[in-house]
Parts: structure tokens; C-alpha cells; sequence
């Protein structure tokens, strides 16, 4: 025997903290799920239900539920306050529940009406998301049947159009797709398909590498009378002899080797930039997901004050039905229906308690960033500070972890832009003058310097640094190659212009 204190996670906690690290749109569709699978539940379709009531009464008596042993609320908890209050905002959601007053809760309720009425957030997302045409396989395959060839060749088309990636290349040779063929493939026959599958749409798919990708393009291009504009012969020689030495922006070795002055070269470069170096990606592929932001940032003309919009709540018509409480407290209601009634109503509770706690828990966690972001939203990206997560959860009583779960998959919309919510949430340095600045911060400004140099006479690694210490940022010089390469920048030497 011995005597121990344990914490456990009860279903109702492990609840909470799924639905409060959800994204707003994954939200939604658990949402969707409940309403489908929980009878009890019900949605309001502007009308308003005779047994539930759409204003939160002020006072009322305290229900109490009563909690497991262990359990306990993973609400957060105001600085300086008492716990207690926290707790007693989720029993009067309770008490509502138990005595049918309860449809949502104020914020719940609360609507934005337009011109033309209430919109639908879902139906927005499919509208603002582009139309899938299928996976590249099956737009090849299309196409594939209107080729005229003999069976053999077809067989073989279609066997190398399975094994081209989404990327639209053929990364295998055709001696191995020979072997794992099930079927017999002459070797001839996929030489002969793999030149006809190299013809489809969109142009360049099917090629082995980037070099026979950009020919494949230049091909298709010659073939179209309207591009006389395009000087074919150089571009081909540069894609088949010259590329690494255009990827090290060799411009006078390249001049010198093919007599070209550099303006013709540089040219061909800006022409052969509008192909595509994936051309699978043409197909089927979302290159931007749609994002629905959970709260808006916007500067109060009138105080002066950035305030903090949430997104509509998407359980602002969800309600337990009363009609299920009635038939609970019927006397000769039978045991397993009764049971069955409890168990879904519990569940209801639960989850529509979790949407409002984890709304309020992202609102807290947002007031914090933007109070401390401020000079981010005001200036610019340079001017962010660095925030470590573990002093937020401190300054609003939470754990880590759940400020954690907070900010994963949110976003915010602010007058700079959409930003994910964890960005602001970093480490940082001390300048000279003792102003604390995020790496982000940091790397922003790295940035300004390179956009601001002379391309003519561009800067290195040990030249970067001696700018950021004339701003008072003291960096190693591995540290600047590494936020440069980070950055998608290039060496000095490839971002000389000649």
C-alpha cells in the first residue's frame, strides 16, 4: 500500500484541449461531426426554438456540477484574480444548460449583419478556393487515349505516365520499368511512348531532369508562330551547356564562350524564367490553401487602441435542445433511453463549454500579443519583439503547453497583412542601445540591407555584418549565412549584376 497525489486526464479535459489546438475551418468540421452524430444537439436557422431562450440571464441559482476527483477545468485564469471566477463563468453555462435557458451564449449569439445579410463562412472558403482538375496521372491518361499508336506503344505510354511524379518528371529509367511491369514491355516501345508522352499537356511533363524539362517548354514554344519574339537557338544552348554557370551567375564566361553580349543573354534568361520548372504542379495542385483568420486587428480611429475582432463563433447557432430535458424528467421514460439522453446531453455540454473557453483563451492570448507587438503592426516587420511564450502563459495563468495549443494552426488578420499567430512568438537579441528585437526582427533588417545594396558591387557575408553593427546588432558572420540562406538569398557573387 502506498500513499501518492496523481493528475489524470479526464475525457472531458483531453476534449478541451483538442478543440482549443483545432484551426478555425478543422473547427467547423468536428462541429459538422457532433451535429450529425449527437441528436441532442440542434441548429437555429434564424428562427427562435420556443424551449430555449437566445439572451444569457444575468442572475439565476448556482447549479453546481459535481467533478470527478482530480478533474479540474483547463479554463485560464485572469491575473490577479480568483480561480473561482473562472469557474463560475463555466457552471453558469452549466446552469443554463440544466434549467433549458440555455441555447448559446451571448457570444454565441452575437451576429454581424451586412447589406446582404448574414454570410457563410464555409461557402466563402469555396468560393475563394481554386477548382481541383484532378491528380496529373489521370489528366495524362486523358490524353493518352487520343494518341494514335500501336497497342504496344500505348501499353507502354501508359505504364511510364504511372511513374511520372506530381512534379510532372520521370525519375526512373525505363529499363526499370521495364522489369516491374507485370506486364512484357519491349524496351523500344517505351523509348518510342516516353518521346509521344513527353508531347502532352502541360508542356515539359515527362522529362527526366530540368535541363530536358526547359527544352521540352522551348520546343512547344518554336512550335506557336505568335513567339518570333524568342531567340531559340541561344536559349537552347544555354539550357544544354550553361546552366550551372547561369546558377553561379557567370555572365562574362558565358558571353565570351558563346560571343553573345551579356544583354542578349540576360534576355534569354528573363524569357526562359516564365517556364515552368514544375510543370506537374500546373495540375490538381493548391499552391495556397485557403485560410479563415480567428480574429481581425484593426487600429481604433477614435482611441487609438488596436482592437481585437473575433471571427464568428461557428457554434453561434448550436444549442441543446429543450425538448430532450422534458423528456428526461419524465417519470416513466425507461432506463436505457434515459441513459442514452444523459450520455448525449453531457456530451453536448461539453463541447459547446470547450468552444466557449477556447475562443476566450485565444482572445487573451491575442490581447497579449498584440499589446506587446504593437511597434510590429505600427512600423513593420523589423520592429518585432521577442516574446517567449513561457512569460505570456505566466501573465495569463496558463500552462505552457495550452498557450501552446492556443496559437498552433491560428492566424490573424492585421492591417499588414495575414500572419500565423505563432510568428509572433520567438527569441531575440539586445541591440547596442539595449532595444530588445526578435530574430525575425533581425532577419527582416538583414534583408533591407541586401535590397538596398549596389547590385553592381554586391555585399558579402563579412560585409553584411559590419552593416548590422552599424545599427547596433553585433552577429557572427555564420550566423548572417545562415538567416540569408534561410531567406532564400543568394551569395554575393550570384547576385551580382553584370
Amino acid at each position: 500500500m502506498r500513499q501518492e497525489m496523481r493528475q489524470l486526464l479526464t475525457p472531458r479535459m483531453i476534449q478541451s484541449m483538442e478543440i482549443l489546438q483545432l484551426p478555425l475551418m478543422a473547427l467547423e468540421e468536428r462541429i459538422e461531426q457532433e451535429y450529425e452524430s449527437n441528436p441532442v444537439l440542434e441548429m437555429r436557422d434564424g428562427e427562435t426554438d420556443v424551449n430555449a431562450v437566445t439572451e444569457t440571464p444575468t442572475e439565476g441559482p448556482e447549479i453546481r456540477e459535481p467533478r470527478e476527483e482530480g478533474e479540474q477545468s483547463l479554463v485560464v485564469q485572469e491575473q490577479g484574480n480568483d480561480s473561482q471566477d473562472d469557474f463560475d463563468r463555466l457552471e453558469r453555462i452549466s446552469e443554463y444548460l440544466e434549467n433549458e435557458e440555455f441555447a448559446t451564449n451571448s457570444s454565441f449569439n452575437h451576429r454581424v449583419s451586412g447589406g446582404e445579410g448574414e454570410r457563410d463562412k464555409k461557402l466563402d472558403a469555396l468560393n475563394n478556393s481554386p477548382d481541383r482538375t484532378g491528380n496529373l496521372t489521370d489528366h495524362l491518361l486523358d490524353q493518352w487515349t487520343f494518341v494514335e499508336c500501336s497497342p504496344a506503344i500505348s501499353q507502354a505510354g501508359r505504364a511510364i505516365i504511372g511513374y511520372i511524379d506530381e512534379q510532372g518528371y520521370l525519375r526512373i529509367d525505363l529499363e526499370t520499368i521495364r522489369s516491374e511491369s507485370k506486364k512484357p514491355l519491349a524496351i523500344e516501345d517505351l523509348q518510342a511512348a516516353l518521346k509521344m508522352v513527353q508531347t502532352l499537356e502541360p508542356p515539359g511533363v515527362g522529362a527526366r531532369d530540368i535541363g530536358e524539362c526547359l527544352l521540352l517548354q522551348i520546343n512547344a514554344l518554336e512550335e506557336d508562330p505568335d513567339n518570333e519574339d524568342h531567340d531559340f537557338e541561344l536559349e537552347r544552348k544555354l539550357v544544354t551547356d550553361h546552366l550551372k554557370d547561369l546558377e553561379m551567375n557567370r555572365y562574362p564566361q558565358i558571353s565570351k564562350k558563346l560571343g553573345r553580349p551579356i544583354e542578349d543573354l540576360k534576355e534569354a534568361v528573363r524569357r526562359l524564367s516564365r517556364l515552368h520548372p514544375h510543370p506537374g504542379k500546373q495540375i490538381g495542385h493548391d499552391d495556397a490553401p485557403p485560410i479563415t483568420p480567428d480574429a481581425f486587428i484593426y487600429l481604433d480611429e477614435e482611441t487609438g487602441r488596436l482592437e481585437i475582432k473575433m471571427s464568428n463563433d461557428p457554434a453561434e447557432n448550436l444549442y441543446i435542445g429543450g425538448r430532450w430535458r422534458k423528456m428526461l424528467k419524465e417519470k416513466n421514460l425507461d432506463k436505457k433511453t434515459k441513459e442514452f439522453l444523459t450520455n448525449n446531453v453531457r456530451n453536448a455540454r461539453w463541447l459547446l463549454e470547450s468552444i466557449e473557453q477556447r475562443k476566450s483563451t485565444i482572445a487573451r492570448v491575442i490581447r497579449v500579443v498584440v499589446d506587446a507587438q504593437r511597434d510590429f503592426f505600427e512600423k513593420g516587420p523589423e520592429f518585432l519583439k521577442p516574446l517567449p511564450m513561457i512569460l505570456v502563459a505566466d501573465q495569463l495563468g496558463i500552462h505552457v503547453a495550452t498557450g501552446s495549443r492556443a496559437v498552433s494552426e491560428k492566424w490573424i488578420q492585421t492591417p499588414r497583412g495575414v500572419f500565423p499567430l505563432r510568428r509572433f512568438f520567438s527569441g531575440g537579441t539586445t541591440s547596442a542601445e539595449g532595444e530588445d528585437m526578435s530574430w525575425d526582427a533581425v532577419k527582416e533588417k538583414l534583408k533591407i540591407i541586401i535590397d538596398e545594396e549596389d547590385k553592381k558591387n554586391p555585399l558579402n557575408d563579412d560585409e553584411i555584418v559590419d552593416k548590422l553593427k552599424e545599427q547596433g546588432i553585433d552577429l557572427a558572420r555564420r550566423t548572417v549565412a545562415k538567416y540569408r540562406k534561410i531567406l532564400n538569398i543568394a551569395t554575393a557573387r550570384q547576385r551580382k549584376d553584370f
